[in-house]
């Protein structure tokens, strides 16, 4: 389906582990789904909604019918080309990772704000063989759309750490506990297998990204978790727990539109839409962003 000029979106929500399990009405009132054709094949559909006044994109990061796109074939230049094409400049995600610090526990929000990257086969930048896209990465996320998600949070009382590190590995296999213990010594606080190369690659095309972590389960070795025939990460957290992780991910929508209503009002301080910059006084680019990826 083509991109109609009214649907022409700021932000966008990537939704990641059990996104697909959230009715749709939840994020509003759904006006159209687009699936949009890029130089690197087509994004995952994106849903775009109207809630209280507020018009974002959504994107299934795992597929919109369970969990149909392991974190290694999700087509994130894709997705990120065709936010840009919509106009996004604020991308909000949130993943679903596992406790590696003790200071995390199942159902609790994690806003890192660093980031290790130990994945290995994916596409990491727009421009290979080009010369261009050395950016730093300090600070990793955005600032201004960090620092919302602390304020909706606090406000609304929820559970939450700021800061730390975000631990990204290639997947599928979960992680054995020896490689747990070296993340624990390297600094990780928590262990995933998505926002690389999202964040990476939205910094590129100037967008504003930030990821809400809502922890999922314990990693492994972290504590004495009894394995369970045919379960998952379910299968390892007491009743209590798995509540508390269910609650969560009910409650992300609403935080998340929250976010958005703060990050649309905001007067954009941050060097995310500067990114290129350099390349562009050195004139070795222009202002339009698509010439930069011929």
């Amino acid at each position: 389906m083509g991109i109609r000029k009214n649907h022409k979106i700021s932000a966008l929500i990537i939704g990641g582990s059990k996104a697909y399990e959230l009715k749709k009405t939840a994020w509003g009132r759904e006006i159209d789904s687009l699936k949009i054709k890029t130089p690197y094949g087509c994004s995952n559909p994106v849903r775009i909604y109207e809630k209280s006044g507020v018009l974002f994109g959504f994107i299934s990061r795992h597929g919109e019918q369970g969990y149909s796109k392991i974190a290694g074939a999700v087509n994130y230049p894709a997705n990120i080309y065709a936010a840009k094409t919509l106009g996004v400049n604020t991308i909000l995600s949130w993943s679903g990772p596992g406790a590696i610090s003790n200071r995390l526990k199942p159902g609790m929000f994690f806003i890192p704000d660093d980031l290790m990257d130990l994945t290995k086969k994916r596409i990491y930048t727009f421009f290979e063989k080009k010369g261009l896209g050395f950016i730093r990465q300090n600070p990793v996320f955005c600032p201004e759309i960090s620092a919302a998600i602390k304020s909706v949070l606090s406000e609304a009382r929820h559970k939450y750490r700021a800061g730390g590190v975000y631990v990204c590995t290639e997947g599928p296999r979960l992680e054995t506990p020896a490689e747990i213990r070296a993340f624990r010594m390297l600094g990780g606080d928590a262990v995933g297998m998505t926002v690389v190369p999202e964040v990476f690659l939205a910094k590129e095309l100037e967008i504003c990204y930030a990821v809400i972590c809502y922890i999922s389960n314990y990693a492994e070795g972290v504590k004495p978790l009894q394995y369970k025939k045919g379960e998952l990460f379910e299968g390892t957290l007491p009743a209590r727990l798995q509540n508390k992780v269910k609650h969560s991910i009910e409650i992300l929508p609403e935080i998340m539109l929250k976010v958005l209503r703060i990050s649309a009002d905001r007067k954009k301080e941050c060097n995310c839409s500067h990114a290129m910059l350099r390349y562009k006084r050195e004139g070795r680019i222009s202002g339009r962003w698509r010439d930069w990826l011929k």
